[in-house]
């Protein structure tokens, strides 16, 4: 016989309970190795599902943005006064498609920013200041550009005239 072989213990020399403990602990490190990998597969594909939501989202938003602009451009198509039959059919359309688009705007999850009570920041934009007494101080006047959310943030804010104290708030 070959002289390494002799000196050589191999695995089935040894104990059966040695053997078996070294199969359980072996068993064990593995089921963790596969319980970890697991974790990690799926922390993974939520990271991914969220990361494409998020790609997603921006998308939209970019082009949620821009419809919103054409929307304003209808508007203004529509202050336009309909003079005769021509301008008056024309008006019909415009009207229509400004229903249209934003029909789909909603469907998207498009809102009206609030246009009457008192002034916040977060949803408007002063773009006026006007000193009266009629209305109490920070109460929006008028909307001088229409002001929309999207999924329960502000994609695009108000611009409101915002009544002032008369005198810069001192009194006389």
């Amino acid at each position: 016989m070959n002289e390494t072989t002799e000196t050589q213990a191999t695995p089935d020399d040894r104990p059966l309970e040695e053997r078996l403990d070294a199969a359980i602990l072996e068993r064990d490190e593995n089921h963790k190795n596969w319980q970890r990998a697991l974790a990690d597969y799926q922390n993974l594909r939520r990271r991914l599902a969220s990361d494409v939501d998020d790609a997603v989202k921006r998308g939209k938003k970019a082009l949620v943005s821009d419809l919103l602009l054409v929307l304003d451009y209808l508007d203004m198509a529509l202050a336009a006064p309909a003079t005769n039959a021509e301008t008056t059919a024309l008006r019909a359309g415009v009207e229509l498609t400004r229903q249209q688009l934003w029909a789909a705007l909603q469907k998207e999850g498009v809102t009206l920013v609030r246009e009457s009570g008192a002034f916040d920041a977060t949803w408007h934009d002063c773009a006026e200041r006007v000193e009266t007494r009629a209305a109490p101080e920070g109460r929006i006047l008028a909307v001088l550009r229409q002001g929309y959310a999207w999924q329960g943030a502000v994609l695009r804010p108000a611009q409101v005239r915002v009544a002032a104290a008369p005198n810069g708030g001192k009194e006389s």
